[in-house]
């Protein structure tokens, strides 16, 4: 599958429909240029003959620093680097008119702080084949619309199929992802396709679960897997980077989700592994969990 000089103009039509371009825009980019959230930032500068704030990666103090000094109007980010914001202490982001946030969940506490700071976050689903931004949410809703152009259909089976002149498909593009679409037309994304866990005989979403765990005050991040399970098939594990102790965490999430859908085990890490663009790495996890379970 290719994206086309004709994708990329018209996902930068699209996307200045709903953001809007101003003379004097100027776009912070920190994401990877090879990844086509940080490449769409250039091109669109580019038909706009805007500016973009390239930085060579995201150094969260030198982040902050721009971002209170001024120095952009708009802003891609995924929620890893938001929280990594928040920690640093950003407190103001005085010419930031819409700050892109996607990528993957956006745990509740970390939209909930932006809004209190005043930044103006806008909740955005895309992916390579649709040359990133396809809905956007406006300022502090957690669930997003269809930019113009975009169709969005949810499958029988739940999973989000799109078409438009931005997506590197003939027809509908199955993005892989779970999802439905509420009476107005915005998109909930549930997850990945395959993330979805069968443990005795039960469908577990490894996001819902993720959510849950992110609720303790003690957890800063996580992540769920399927694992081999002699009595149940496939069992929930998670990986958590917290303070709290293993057992306090595994009653918060007993008291938060049905029997079936509480990790069977929990397993700290320093840091979750992750790519360039803020996706969790599950493969790594699953080899860490091969490891644990031949007592490596």
């Amino acid at each position: 599958m290719c994206l086309t000089r004709a994708n990329f103009e018209a996902s930068a039509r699209a996307s200045a429909a709903v953001l809007g371009v101003q003379p004097d825009d100027r776009w912070l980019c920190c994401l990877p240029v090879f990844h086509v959230g940080g490449l769409s930032i250039f091109t669109r500068s580019a038909i706009y003959a805007t500016t973009v704030v390239a930085e060579p990666g995201f150094d969260a103090r030198r982040v902050k620093d721009l971002l209170e000094a001024g120095e952009a109007t708009l802003a891609s980010l995924v929620p890893t680097m938001l929280a990594r914001l928040r920690d640093a202490g950003l407190e103001r982001a005085p010419r930031l008119r819409a700050l892109l946030l996607g990528g993957g969940p956006i745990p509740d506490d970390l939209l909930a702080w932006a809004l209190e700071t005043g930044l103006p976050v806008r909740p955005t689903y895309g992916m390579t084949e649709t040359t990133s931004q396809i809905a956007t949410a406006d300022v502090g809703e957690p669930l997003a619309r269809a930019l113009p152009g975009v169709e969005i259909h949810i499958a029988d089976e739940g999973e989000i199929l799109v078409r438009g002149p931005m997506v590197a498909a003939d027809g509908w593009l199955h993005t892989g992802d779970r999802g439905a679409l509420t009476e107005d037309g915005l998109l909930e994304v549930h997850g990945r396709m395959d993330d979805l866990i069968v443990t005795g005989g039960e469908n577990v979403a490894a996001a819902e679960v993720e959510a849950a765990l992110r609720e303790h005050p003690g957890v800063t991040d996580a992540a769920v897997i399927g694992v081999e399970d002699d009595e149940w098939g496939r069992a929930v594990m998670a990986f958590v980077v917290t303070t709290a102790a293993v057992d306090d965490i595994a009653a918060h999430a007993r008291a938060r989700l049905p029997g079936f859908k509480a990790p069977k085990r929990i397993v700290v890490l320093d840091e979750l592994p992750r790519t360039a663009s803020g996706k969790v790495e599950r493969a790594q996890l699953e080899s860490r969990a091969h490891d644990l379970r031949q007592g490596r």
